[in-house]
């Protein structure tokens, strides 16, 4: 049984939320604020998170920020900012997804679903288990990705667009099929997710994130992974 881990201090949502995944057959656990969902987390060791940005003893980034310190475990916040801004706030500290409140259930079960798939559901791949480039090494088998003697710490999101790119190494691989293999059809026409994401995933693998040598760019088609790179070019 999948276990979500409920941060909301909103007593009504929590309710709501705990009766509709309880009928899915999910198991919840709460927590109202940040410092007793980082205690749950270490504790309990949900399968997906549900985050409230606006908790009352800390901002859920920071939360973001503290679990990814140690955890791959997807989180979808839940929030009533609207902003851009501040959504890339979330999604660049860490999160998997980001709702905006109010949200219709049937939406936030979506995505709950596509996010504990992605955690579970390896990508078919005809590239060998142990990928080497002259700055990272990534272990498929593992789920691991090494600078130098280094782990780098990926997301679950940041990992299956990895494994998608690297499916393939050399070819284009669409916006449109990253965004459906990775978020589903609801977000087929979100690219500002992609950029979001292929930039974190430059700044914790490339030499110099603002010219790429392995995740390529090829503007307004998709991306494609590299494995023996030529110079340097502007993303």
């Amino acid at each position: 049984m999948t276990r979500v881990l409920v941060v909301e201090d909103d007593h009504q949502l929590v309710r709501a939320l705990r009766i509709n995944l309880q009928a899915r057959k999910f198991e919840v656990e709460e927590a109202a604020d940040g410092g007793a969902a980082l205690r749950s987390i270490v504790a309990r060791k949900p399968d997906v998170i549900l985050l409230d940005l606006g908790l009352p003893d800390m901002d859920g980034v920071d939360v973001i920020k503290s679990v990814r310190g140690w955890s791959r475990v997807p989180i979808l916040v839940l929030s009533a900012r609207h902003t851009s801004e501040e959504k890339i706030r979330a999604l660049d500290a860490g999160a998997d997804d980001y709702v905006t409140k109010p949200f219709s259930m049937d939406e936030l079960l979506a995505r709950l679903r596509a996010a504990t798939r992605r955690q579970e559901e390896p990508v078919r791949s005809d590239a060998p288990p142990l990928i080497t480039t002259d700055d990272f090494t990534i272990d498929l088998v593992a789920k691991k990705v090494l600078r130098g003697n280094r782990p780098v710490r990926l997301t679950p999101t940041e990992w299956h667009l990895l494994e998608i790119l690297t499916a393939a190494p050399g070819h284009l691989v669409s916006q449109r099929r990253l965004l459906l293999e990775v978020w589903g059809p609801t977000y087929a026409e979100h690219t500002n997710y992609l950029r979001v994401y292929m930039a974190q995933l430059r700044r914790k693998l490339e030499p110099d994130p603002s010219r790429p040598r392995y995740l390529i760019t090829e503007p307004g088609m998709g991306y494609r992974f590299e494995l023996s790179p030529g110079p340097a070019v502007p993303g």
